[in-house]
């Protein structure tokens, strides 16, 4: 969900790479404009191993509104756990005109000696504990699709589980079983997130399992700067189409943090804006669906000793819900 990963190489697109473009009929929902939404406010934060602290239904309601009333019709959650259960919640009791693309978390099931934040060791021991909570999750995250099918419109298996950077990776052979599992229970369309750099190469098997495949891009990780932003980000999926020519490509995952500690002067309110305002001008070309990363600030998340860090900030709102530029129409 925005973490920062190695360095890949600049893509390189031969001239007989497929076209990007698609059939409108390849967008999710008909949609080529959405975003993921994750409603932790200030003192808010998912189970870190001491229990969660949930937003309420009045405050996912007023989170949803805000993002209906600006013309969403597509939200990304993460997992299939309490919060997301209460989101589906109020959108069917308040009769809100969205749909959902629905996650399932994955925690770590073997060891990632790259991963450069892991906090807490892989042992033997929590990987048998990590399978039994990720087959417990995708149980809920069928019993959700089933319980909510008109408001559910896909589901993803994981997030970011596959890249060699992370802090949860599971063995593809696994996140496959897992999809099979999720596909031969639901009715909704089958996906995994991750970097385009595993898709292009390493994603051709997978790729083969789902319904689409989900990618997430994120020059400004890269080193890029605005002016360059929108052109690499173009090469990141060129080369994951010519690496997978067959595939529907949803960006589950694209973004401009406004605050960083590790952008400097690249990360600002209007390099947001100027970034977005590209990237969905772009996608709706292509007939892409593209969520943008993220509806509002989180304070829970990343280094709780660096106020600026990243991952705090790449909300369209701030933690308080108020407009960032890119919002202020």
């Amino acid at each position: 969900m925005g973490h920062a990963f190695s360095l890949a190489a600049e893509p390189e697109i031969s001239a007989s790479a497929p076209p990007l473009g698609q059939q409108p009929s390849a967008l999710l929902c008909g949609q080529s404009r959405a975003i993921c939404y994750s409603g932790f406010r200030r003192g808010q934060h998912p189970d870190r191993g001491d229990g969660a602290i949930n937003p309420s239904e009045a405050e996912i309601l007023e989170d949803l509104k805000i993002l209906t009333n600006q013309g969403f019709r597509l939200i990304r959650l993460y997992d299939s756990q309490v919060n997301s259960a209460t989101v589906l919640r109020v959108i069917k009791a308040n009769q809100l005109d969205l749909k959902v693309l629905l996650g399932a978390w994955l925690d770590a099931e073997m060891k990632n000696p790259n991963c450069q934040w892991q906090t807490v060791p892989v042992t033997e021991e929590l990987i048998t504990a990590n399978q039994a909570k990720n087959r417990e999750e995708i149980q809920r995250l069928i019993r959700l699709a089933k319980e909510y099918p008109h408001i559910v419109a896909a589901v993803a298996i994981g997030n970011e589980a596959l890249v060699d950077w992370n802090d949860h990776m599971v063995p593809v052979e696994s996140v496959i079983r897992y999809v099979r599992e999720v596909k031969h229970a639901v009715m909704q369309p089958v996906t995994v997130a991750d970097n385009y750099d595993w898709w292009a190469k390493k994603g051709a098997g997978l790729a083969e399992e789902l319904d689409f495949i989900s990618i997430h891009i994120y020059p400004i990780w890269e080193n890029k700067d605005i002016g360059d932003a929108i052109a690499y980000g173009e090469a990141n999926l060129k080369s994951v189409r010519k690496a997978l020519p067959h595939s529907q490509i949803v960006i589950t995952e694209a973004g401009w943090a406004t605050v960083s500690s590790e952008f400097g002067s690249r990360a600002s309110e209007e390099k947001q804006k100027e970034y977005c305002d590209a990237l969905l001008e772009w996608s709706k070309k292509l007939n892409i669906t593209t969520f943008l990363f993220e509806a509002f600030d989180e304070e829970w998340k990343g280094n709780p000793h660096d106020p600026l860090g990243a991952e705090k900030h790449w909300g369209l709102y701030t933690v308080d819900r108020k407009p960032k530029q890119v919002m202020r129409r």
